[in-house]
């Protein structure tokens, strides 16, 4: 009889041990479940967010005809158009503006083709230059030489009434070719 109350005493030791295994493994299970969803929200939101994004362009004043002299070129800062609010709010970028003659008017972006470093202007020789890698522009915005795959980026510009405007939009990945 020893024996039977060995056996059952090892039965329900078993059982006790096989519900605690059973308790954990689905407490295990529910933790790593609600780990799991929390860490898959940013990632299904970055991934749908380029699909979901406005992607409006807009137009921005950046100055009356009198601001620009004719054959020179400016800087012109405006609002960032990124699609982000909290972006806008707090974000400023720039362009180079080159009047041509009259209403006509060339804007281009301040990054550079190569890696986005803000190139300058260089009146005396009338080059845009990148600091990061020696990449080199002519006034008309086209490579003139460095690693830069192409010319400056170039937004659409257009006069109405006396001012001056620059459509926006978020510059493209540049071509990262080194």
């Amino acid at each position: 009889m020893d024996s039977d109350k060995e056996q059952t005493a090892l039965q329900n030791t078993s059982r006790e041990g096989e519900n605690r295994r059973k308790f954990l493994s689905k407490i295990t299970l529910g933790v790593g479940s609600f780990v799991a969803a929390v860490l898959a929200v940013p990632v299904i939101t970055s991934m749908l967010d380029p699909v979901l994004r406005k992607k409006t362009p807009r137009w921005r004043k950046v100055g009356s005809l009198e601001d620009f002299e004719v054959d020179k070129t400016k800087m012109v800062s405006f609002k960032d158009t990124s699609p982000y609010k909290w972006s806008t709010e707090i974000s400023q970028t720039a362009a180079y503006v080159r009047r041509e003659q009259g209403d006509t008017f060339t804007a281009f972006s301040i990054n550079c083709a190569h890696l986005g470093c803000p190139v300058r202007w260089v009146e005396e020789s009338e080059l845009f230059l990148c600091p990061c890698h020696g990449g080199v522009y002519y006034k008309d915005g086209s490579r003139a030489s460095g690693p830069p795959p192409r010319g400056l980026f170039k937004y659409p510009i257009r006069v109405v009434g006396n001012n001056v405007e620059i459509k926006t939009a978020p510059i493209p990945i540049t071509n990262m070719r080194a």
